[in-house]
C-alpha cells in the first residue's frame, strides 16, 4: 500500500470511491449524496483550506480522507477530519486507520494545533481522537448525535473550553451532515 496527498489528479476516482462505499453500506441515494458533498469540497474549497490523503494499492485508490480548516474562536490552527472512505472489499483491516495517522502525522508538520471529527467514537479512538462535548468546543451546526463529537491536540497541549462559534468551510455548512 501507498500512502500519499491528495492530488487533483484523483479527482474522478476519489468521487467515485466515496460513491461506491456509501452506496454499498447506506444505499444508493446516500452514495450519490456523499459524492456530490466530496466534489463539491474539492471544488469549492481553498487548496490552502483542504488537505487530502489517499492509499492506493496496484496504482487503484483504495481510501481517501480530507481534512478542511476548521476555524475556532482561540485562534488556534484547526481542521476537521472528513469525510473518510475505505474500499469495501478494503475494510475491518486497519488501512482506514493508517490513512488517518498518516494524515495526521501531516498536520502536525504543518503546525496544525487542533484536529476535530464527527462519527463513530470506537472506530477514531483508535487514531487518538476522545469525545469533547460543546461546553469545551461548540460544533458549527446541531448534532444529531452529540457522542460522535471528537478532537484532538496535535501540539500535546490540552484542549481549552473555548467560548465563541466555530466555523467550517461553506461545503461542511449543511446541516444534514452534522
Amino acid at each position: 500500500m501507498k500512502l500519499s496527498l491528495f492530488h487533483q489528479s484523483a479527482f474522478q476516482p476519489v468521487v467515485e470511491l466515496f460513491k461506491s462505499v456509501f452506496s454499498a453500506s447506506e444505499g444508493e441515494v446516500e452514495g450519490d449524496v456523499i459524492a456530490d458533498f466530496v466534489a463539491n469540497l474539492m471544488v469549492t474549497t481553498d487548496p490552502q483550506d483542504l488537505i487530502g490523503c489517499v492509499v492506493e494499492e496496484n496504482e487503484k485508490i483504495i481510501g481517501c480522507i480530507f481534512f478542511s480548516r476548521f476555524t475556532v474562536p482561540s485562534g488556534q490552527t484547526a481542521f476537521i477530519l472528513s469525510p473518510v472512505a475505505v474500499s469495501t472489499a478494503m475494510q475491518g483491516l486497519g488501512v482506514g486507520q493508517q490513512l488517518i495517522r498518516f494524515g495526521l502525522e501531516y498536520l502536525k508538520t504543518q503546525q496544525v494545533d487542533l484536529v476535530f471529527t464527527y462519527g463513530d467514537p470506537n472506530y477514531y479512538a483508535k487514531t487518538g481522537f476522545t469525545p469533547i462535548n460543546e461546553t469545551l468546543v461548540k460544533a458549527p451546526f446541531p448534532l444529531s448525535q452529540p457522542i460522535g463529537w471528537l478532537a484532538q491536540s496535535l501540539d500535546g497541549k490540552a484542549i481549552q473550553p473555548m467560548s465563541g462559534e466555530t466555523q467550517c468551510v461553506q461545503a461542511l455548512c449543511d446541516p444534514s451532515l452534522w
